[in-house]
């Protein structure tokens, strides 16, 4: 049988990501120091680890199957790559960042200037819709010190909580486009290696399903069954049972962990007791 492959970053936050989504799936990798390719225990898949920014271009040529990259990747260099899953870690935006001494009004102050990049294309494509002309620098490494020496005016990078961009003198003033981790598919893929990519796409929804959601268990008056049950949807309804003390029951149920505390706090006002909320592991819908 045929091996899936699978290509990885090598190394930095989205390798620890995809490492820890694969294994919640089942599919467990022994990679020693700087192996460059490791298989699955039991699994047929090959994990690959690659660069980030070259990726793209091994989905195209079929040289790896499938690969958890970050969107913004896939804009810059893949954007015709087929997106099979967006899977919700890793999140950033790719921004415009001035120097704090800087007025800025708007993406027109940035007419002439120069901005420095590591995503030349998503630039050039963000100045052409706002009708924008400037010079673009390419940078690969450490963007943030080119307006410190003199190189460029503005930057555009990827940031996750801003502390770089102030470590560096600089404000953030634009956001270009948002990103997340997503699984992406190679426009080569045959049939047999599709069949094994749709198994691992159903675990990756359990998965995430489980993540985006929480458990609760709690006890309440029978006469307040009703008014909690038309706050508990769950998956089709709340399951309700009946307590050992006389007209109480207990309600189980599943909720969207953003928006637990608020339900909470409701349940409460409606008579519910006893509230209890654990995480979920995997939800097979």
């Amino acid at each position: 049988m045929s091996k899936l492959k699978i290509a990885v970053q090598k190394s930095g936050r989205l390798n620890e990501d995809s490492m820890r989504i694969l294994k919640d799936i089942g599919i467990y990798i022994d990679n020693g120091k700087d192996q460059l390719k490791a298989s699955a225990k039991g699994f047929p898949v090959e994990v690959f680890y690659l660069r980030n920014g070259d990726i793209p271009q091994y989905l195209k040529d079929g040289v790896v199957d499938v690969a958890i990259i970050g969107e913004n990747v896939l804009i810059e260099k893949g954007n015709d790559i087929t997106i099979a899953e967006k899977l919700g870690f890793s999140t950033c935006r790719v921004s415009l960042a001035v120097p704090k001494s800087s007025k800025y009004s708007g993406i027109k102050d940035l007419e002439g200037k120069r901005i420095a990049t590591s995503y030349p294309n998503t630039v050039q494509d963000f100045l052409n819709k706002n009708g924008v002309k400037a010079k673009i620098h390419i940078i690969n490494g450490s963007v943030e010190i080119a307006p410190n020496i003199g190189l460029a005016d503005a930057i555009v990078d990827i940031v996750s909580s801003g502390s770089t961009l102030f470590k560096n003198n600089l404000k953030e003033v634009d956001q270009i486009l948002k990103s997340e981790a997503v699984l992406a598919v190679s426009p080569v893929l045959n049939e047999e290696k599709q069949a094994i990519l749709e198994k691992i796409q159903f675990r990756i929804q359990s998965v995430l399903k489980g993540r985006e959601s929480k458990y609760i268990l709690l006890n309440a008056p029978n006469d307040k069954i009703e008014s909690i049950i038309n706050l508990l949807p769950g998956m089709n309804s709340p399951t309700v049972l009946p307590l050992a003390q006389e007209g109480w029951s207990s309600i189980h149920s599943v909720i969207s962990k953003n928006e637990f505390w608020d339900v909470i706090e409701e349940l409460k006002a409606n008579g519910a007791e006893g509230i209890l909320v654990c995480p979920i592991e995997k939800m097979v819908l």
